[in-house]
């Protein structure tokens, strides 16, 4: 400034404070015209939202209702195959390739750890911590399947967890244990005409892990723990398997319980056949279906029985991620703050029947009135002690494993002892892979 020519200098100081104000009126002009809270005047983003079929309309509701409040970011919504295998398996092509042609995409709960270690999915921590959000809001197990490393890298968006299902004309208290579940299958079966006293899913599938991580949670084992280390050859997971094994072999469950997933489950309990059964919370209103089910108006639910160490459901649900390669990763967050807060559950759950992840949503009347489960204290309750499945970034490895040498087990060609060594030691060489 000292080498100015101070006449230069006394036109420049005059000139800037000349285009100052007239900024300074145009801001004020600005702000008494449209409001500085306004988002209309910001540039017009265009967003990709992927996400499964969805028969209830509450993604269009979402949509709609996230537009109105954002209404410089459009979302273009790509319907992806129902089957959640077939989803996976473009979405992993799709990111893989670095691709930015989806900014959002909903995920199964048992796919953040894979999509985080790839470098798919974008780090949450920031906008997380910018904005002010409690992560403690929601239930524990829905966190932890979206938290990779002690990082987040997908919000909740609705959940599922099991349930124990009983015949109410037959069984006046759930049994609270496994050990009673046992004894009270044996002796209750045949009452009312049924054939059977408990039902599961034993087939080698997916739905069988869920039911192996319920009986080993409850008896206090883990298969890989939050360090991410292999913990599965445990006298803990062991007393889960025996526990399992002992019901699959048991002379109150269907001879080709082996063969058996949800559909054979839900369709035995609706024709009446079982006092007690397994399954996902979507059968309270099949059971109730007075038209297809012969149990209508007898069924209730509690929480899965406990085990040496306490009651476990496995997990279900999705969330939303964010893909890393996206261009516009700041509309994305909010849109999947959005879905994933309070205003995005509570229409998730209204118009689509999708139980929250927040869990103070339970408290409301609207929610209540959704589905007769979202008012069951039991229901909560299971929520909040559900357990998620390995969270591991080879986690479809993991479960290939253990399917295999769970049914060895549940078939008596291995004990328990040797599935629990099998796997432990083929999961730390998927991992060491």
């Amino acid at each position: 400034m000292k080498l100015w020519n101070k006449k230069i200098a006394g036109v420049s100081v005059l000139t800037m404070s000349l285009l100052l104000a007239a900024c300074s009126d145009d801001a004020d002009n600005a702000t008494e015209d449209t409001g500085s809270d306004d988002n209309s005047s910001k540039e017009q983003v265009e967003i990709v939202y992927a996400s499964g079929v969805d028969v209830t309309g509450a993604t269009d509701a979402l949509i709609e209702a996230f537009e109105k409040e954002n209404p410089n970011i459009k979302i273009k919504r790509q319907e992806m195959p129902a089957d959640t295998g077939t989803s996976h398996d473009q979405y992993v092509t799709t990111f893989s390739g670095q691709s930015d042609e989806i900014d959002v995409f909903d995920a199964d709960v048992i796919w953040p750890a894979e999509f985080a270690q790839a470098q798919y999915a974008l780090e949450l921590d920031r906008f997380i911590e910018a904005d002010g959000i409690n992560m403690d809001d929601f239930f524990p197990g829905t966190v932890q399947s979206g938290n990779f490393n002690g990082r987040q890298y997908a919000m909740p968006k609705y959940t599922d967890a099991g349930l124990l299902f009983y015949r109410t004309d037959i069984v006046e208290t759930p049994p609270k244990t496994w050990d009673e579940l046992f004894e009270m299958a044996g002796e209750l079966n045949g009452e009312a005409g049924t054939e059977f006293g408990y039902l599961m899913q034993a087939n080698q599938y997916e739905g069988m892990v869920t039911n192996a991580v319920e009986f080993i949670a409850a008896y206090g084992g883990e298969v890989v723990n939050e360090n991410n280390e292999v913990v599965v050859d445990s006298p803990e997971t062991v007393a889960g398997i025996t526990k399992m094994v002992e019901f699959v072999n048991s002379d109150f469950v269907p001879s080709n319980i082996l063969s058996f997933q949800e559909t054979e489950t839900n369709n035995a309990w609706v024709g009446g056949q079982a006092v007690f059964a397994r399954n996902w919370p979507y059968m309270q209103n099949t059971s109730n279906d007075e038209e297809a089910s012969e149990v209508a108006g007898n069924v209730g639910f509690s929480v899965l029985p406990a085990g040496d160490e306490t009651n476990a459901a496995t997990l279900g649900g999705w969330m939303s991620m964010i893909n890393r390669y996206s261009a516009h990763q700041e509309e994305a967050w909010e849109f999947v703050k959005f879905m994933s807060g309070p205003e995005g559950q509570k229409i998730s759950a209204v118009e689509g029947g999708r139980a929250p992840t927040i869990e103070a949503l339970y408290d409301d009347p609207e929610v209540q009135e959704a589905a007769a489960l979202f008012a069951n204290e039991e229901f909560v309750t299971t929520l909040q002690n559900a357990v998620p499945r390995p969270v591991s970034p080879i986690y479809p490895q993991i479960t290939d494993i253990m399917q295999v040498e769970l049914s060895k087990a549940l078939a008596q060609d291995i004990t328990p002892e040797e599935a629990a060594a099998n796997m432990q030691s083929k999961i730390e060489a998927a991992m060491a892979e």
